[in-house]
């Protein structure tokens, strides 16, 4: 039995979290600034709310023996998140909702095979039976929009949202110390910071709008804040402090098929049979991954 146990609410807030992430696909298509301003503005407006939090546990984590100050650690996790939340919004306009969120999911993928080749790791053979399963559904998945119409530009956002996955990997790598150092507000608050800030320059430089263009405009940027920062990464990173981690992998799933729902009722994207059949293997193929990994 894992040291972890079974926690009820821990579990919901999972799922909460999982779904509010997944919505955070749609609201980048209804914000009226660039993508990557809008990954900024996801940022900016996250932090206030976590700094609250972070100073009204300050106490609390001090009895703990948990770090209040900043390490470099933190600079290296949020200029690596800044490059998958950056990287994962501007594949949101080039490819389907479903295609960009299944495709950044790859990230345990990815960290398996660092493991492999820099520390030698051998895995169980459910981990290559998911990676698999999991290469497969990608190239099912991915396969349909190189002979459509306009097919180059989608292939390119799946390459960006596979890219964020490799930027996601690295941010998972680097910010597991600061798991066990830090309590959940202190991290996301700091994690939050830097990245908004390394994500700056880039917003303003990038083609297209960085203000909204109306009061209304604010509406989608407060929502990727408030819901998919807050309500999304924030409690999925509590949530896995305190479930088993087999469990905690099931978020792996409720994003992605969250916001390929969404997609299909508000934008009609519509996946096609073999697409669908991908989408499948893919997240199966993760799943066995995660739990063989």
């Amino acid at each position: 039995m894992s040291s972890r146990q079974f926690s009820a609410g821990a579990f919901a807030l999972l799922l909460i979290g999982g779904a509010a992430i997944g919505f955070g696909a749609i609201f980048v298509r209804w914000s009226d600034v660039n993508p990557v301003a809008s990954a900024f503005w996801r940022m900016a407006l996250a932090a206030p709310p976590l700094w609250l939090w972070a100073w009204a546990v300050r106490e609390q984590d001090r009895a703990a023996g948990k770090r209040i100050g900043f390490t470099p650690v933190l600079a290296l996790a949020g200029v690596y998140f800044a490059g998958d939340i950056g990287v994962w919004h501007l594949a949101l306009h080039h490819t389907t909702v479903s295609n960009a969120s299944l495709l950044s999911n790859f990230a345990p993928i990815f960290i398996a095979l660092w493991m492999w080749k820099v520390h030698k790791t051998r895995f169980a053979r459910v981990f290559l039976i998911g990676m698999v399963l999991a290469l497969v559904g990608a190239v099912l998945l991915v396969g349909p929009n190189a002979g459509a119409p306009g097919g180059h530009g989608r292939l390119f956002g799946d390459g960006l949202g596979l890219l964020s996955a490799v930027f996601y990997a690295a941010y998972q790598w680097v910010i597991k110390d600061g798991r066990e150092q830090y309590s959940t507000a202190r991290l996301m608050a700091w994690s939050t910071t830097v990245t908004g800030l390394a994500l700056l320059p880039f917003a303003l430089a990038a083609p297209g709008p960085f203000l909204p263009q109306s009061a209304a405009g604010w509406w989608p940027l407060l929502a990727l804040g408030l819901i998919a920062q807050i309500g999304g990464q924030t409690v999925i990173a509590y949530a896995f402090a305190h479930l088993p981690a087999a469990l905690a992998s099931t978020s792996l799933l409720i994003q992605p098929l969250t916001a390929a729902a969404a997609a299909w009722v508000l934008f009609a994207e519509v996946l096609s049979p073999p697409q669908i059949a991908g989408g499948i293997l893919l997240l199966a193929g993760l799943y066995l991954a995660k739990r063989g990994g």
